[in-house]
């Protein structure tokens, strides 16, 4: 008995396979979906009365998400110790193999799409004869596989090039961008839009009067990719020779999937479908045997859905939806979290020292908004969000706020004396959350009379675009305030990690590491353009002369300088606080002021690093291999992780992915440091740190619990397994 796919025929002998799977918020492939419709294809093909089919999804939220991804691993679990290539190759081609039996049938299938259809649920569509697609403008439908870290493995990479041609295929699929559904119908990937609702019958008319439409275009004999393909039509060979230097560039060959897409591309297109999708799955077996992939999906979908539906979220509390948030400062930050609040529906009270900074904070939400009209904002949509947030200048205005964000000036004393005022009007059971960066989150509690009911909220700038949002307990914060917090992370559609308290908390800390040794290197003497391309080919998004001109050489000499004057004596100096003050003392800060590591022409041009470098730090005679630079500034970043780890401020290595990933740029191609670290191996970690930290000093020292690890043949993830078990 099918428990995926329930099975109708109508009077006119159109069966209807309704996709449903249980336990399931969207319909995935699973074991049990593929053993479903593997037996609807038999039945289809054998009985005489059945004279096609019309395949659709019972579940309101949509068609298909693909193949599920949480499964993936046990389905491609090996019997033995290590399965073979051959073994592997077997597992991932049984979609391939299901998929062209349901194109090769006999009889004419049509897919109603209705909602979003995704990866692999977009690959059964397109091995239907037929494709209707609902109208409704705010569906997508795409090939998104190589965002993890995959590409389309299930026929996808062979069928899209041949219905809208190499070049177009490409494009979209090297960048997993989706099709709306007047694209879709534009470029030929849908035959057909159907008025919402009825897809179904558009679909089921469709099959009654094409009773013989059962073969695919490029089963016809003569049949011609859309555009040429083949090694001497000069369009493929161009379109291939473009695409391999443009996705290498990109890449910069650290990402695998994309080379594999290329291959099976190149490979398949040239051979009938039959043979194409062999190589494809070839080169989909090598991806799935390559630890990269398992790890950008266990951490880019896996730990980010996780963490998005409230994996850290303390247990027996009730939900605490925000309803009127009270957002303290209108700077860039605290006009971005008004923003993003706005949006979710929230009304948000914007308060700064008088009117035109308080005004200057709406009108920054407001160009926001006007960059969105006609990509799902309408002007109707815009009034009712900015008329949501409201500029004022007295604390007496925040009156009713049920949550609090402060994101004033990065000093203690004004943050406190903030806080206190705002406790005046709200009371200390309203939970109160602080956007600092850096200063621990326990100390700017003692500020507010219910320390339980302080949290830390650090969002990224620019807050519109950057996915996470770090939550830091202080010593004393309660369930209350976790919940709190995670509720309302959740309203506004972000990624949430949770961290203990420390200074810098984990990504700050974490971030500040790249920088700082991108700076040591250049006070070294080493080339700048080496250290700033090699921190590009590395995989991180920019160069770290380049990061610490973004977010402003003074920020950091100035965040520099309140640890020295807190710590004391137990302040570690480096190299990189000389350059820093050299750089503040030229009065280059960096972006904000056009002159910082790198020259900003007024008119707009093109940065250049500032010729001045050479001076103010002379290069060596001796210079650096590039392996050896990116060494430094990857293992100077992975050994900071693993402190934080080894000291409680992380307590799950997901976090210390995701917060790595989208907090900082880390390169996703590794999964997040703590997967990096898995992979390379605890053992050879140890072994390059103790290397590094002779050659360069303690700041490259590994911490116990790292070497206890590495010396039992363990893992980060291990150790969590074990932990959940």
């Amino acid at each position: 008995m099918a428990s995926t796919i329930s099975f109708e025929i109508d009077s006119d002998g159109i069966a209807l396979l309704t996709i449903d799977v249980p336990g399931q918020s969207m319909n995935v492939i699973g074991p049990d979906f593929l053993a479903d419709l593997d037996a609807a294809i038999g039945r289809i093909a054998g009985e005489e009365t059945i004279k096609g089919a019309v395949i659709a999804s019972g579940k309101a939220s949509g068609f298909m998400a693909g193949m599920d991804l949480k499964q993936m691993s046990s389905m491609l679990a090996p019997t033995g110790d290590k399965p073979t290539m051959s073994a592997i190759f077997d597992k991932v081609f049984v979609l391939n193999a299901l998929l062209r039996k349901l194109e090769t049938c006999g009889k004419p299938i049509a897919v109603a799409i209705e909602g979003t259809c995704m990866g692999g649920g977009l690959e059964l569509a397109l091995a239907c004869h037929h494709r209707v697609l609902t109208s409704d403008s705010k569906v997508q439908i795409g090939l998104p596989e190589i965002l993890v870290g995959l590409f389309p493995g299930g026929g996808g990479s062979q069928r899209l090039p041949r219905l809208i041609g190499m070049q177009t295929a490409l494009m979209y699929m090297l960048q997993g961008k989706s099709f709306r559904p007047p694209e879709a119908l534009a470029l030929k990937v849908v035959d057909e839009l159907a008025e919402p609702g009825r897809t179904v019958e558009a679909a089921k008319a469709w099959v009654k009067a094409n009773p013989s439409a059962s073969t695919q275009p490029w089963d016809v004999k003569g049949f011609k990719v859309p555009g040429g393909a083949g090694q001497f039509n000069p369009g493929f060979i161009q379109t291939m020779a473009g695409a391999t230097v443009l996705t290498t560039k990109q890449t910069q060959r650290n990402i695998h999937a994309p080379h594999a897409l290329l291959s099976a591309v190149y490979e398949g297109i040239q051979l009938p479908m039959d043979k194409a999708i062999r190589v494809e799955s070839k080169y989909f077996a090598k991806i799935i045997a390559d630890p990269q992939a398992g790890n950008m999906v266990r951490t880019l979908f896996v730990s980010k859905q996780a963490a998005e539906r409230g994996a850290r979220r303390p247990a027996g509390v009730e939900k605490q939806p925000t309803k009127k948030l009270a957002m303290l400062g209108a700077g860039m930050m605290g006009a971005g979290i008004a923003t993003v609040a706005a949006q979710a529906g929230i009304e948000v009270m914007l308060l700064d020292r008088d009117q035109a900074a308080a005004d200057k904070g709406k009108a920054h939400a407001e160009e926001v908004l006007k960059k969105r009209l006609g990509k799902g904002m309408t002007p109707e949509k815009m009034a009712q969000t900015l008329a949501r947030i409201t500029p004022v200048t007295d604390v007496a205005a925040l009156a009713g706020c049920d949550f609090v964000i402060e994101a004033v000036f990065e000093d203690r004393a004004v943050k406190a004396e903030m806080t206190k005022k705002v406790e005046a009007v709200l009371g200390s059971d309203v939970i109160f959350g602080s956007n600092t960066s850096t200063l621990p989150i326990t100390g700017l509690a003692e500020a507010w009379s219910k320390p339980e009911n302080f949290i830390g909220v650090h969002f990224f700038s620019p807050v519109e675009k950057m996915p996470l949002v770090e939550i830091i307990l202080g010593k004393q914060t309660g369930d209350a305030a976790i919940a709190k917090a995670l509720d309302f992370v959740a309203q506004i559609k972000k990624t949430p990690i949770v961290v203990n308290d420390s200074r810098g908390f984990y990504t700050s800390r974490c971030f500040g590491t790249y920088v700082q040794e991108g700076t040591i290197l250049l006070a070294e003497g080493v080339v700048p353009a080496l250290i700033e391309n090699v921190g590009k080919q590395l995989g991180m998004p920019v160069g770290p002369l380049a990061v610490s001109d973004e977010v402003s050489i003074e920020l950091g000499w100035k965040v520099m300088s309140a640890a020295q004057k807190d710590l004391g004596d137990a302040y570690e100096p480096s190299r990189a606080d000389d350059v820093a003050e050299r750089m503040v003392n030229l009065d280059r800060l960096g972006r904000k002021n056009g002159k910082g590591y790198y020259d900003y022409p007024a008119d707009g041009g093109k940065k250049a690093l500032w010729p001045g470098l050479a001076t103010e730090f002379p290069l060596s005679a001796s210079q650096p291999t590039p392996a050896q630079v990116r060494e430094r500034l990857l293992y100077r970043q992975l050994v900071e992780c693993a402190r934080c780890f080894a000291e409680g401020v992380l307590v799950t290595p997901q976090d210390g992915d995701l917060g790595a990933i989208f907090g900082w740029g880390f390169a996703p191609y590794t999964g997040g440091p703590f997967s990096a670290m898995d992979t390379i191996g605890l053992a050879k970690v140890v072994e390059t740190l103790d290397r590094l930290t002779a050659a360069h000093g303690s700041r490259f020292a590994a911490p116990q619990q790292l070497r206890d690890m590495a010396a039992s043949g363990g893992s980060y993830y291990m150790r969590e397994a074990a932990k959940a078990a």
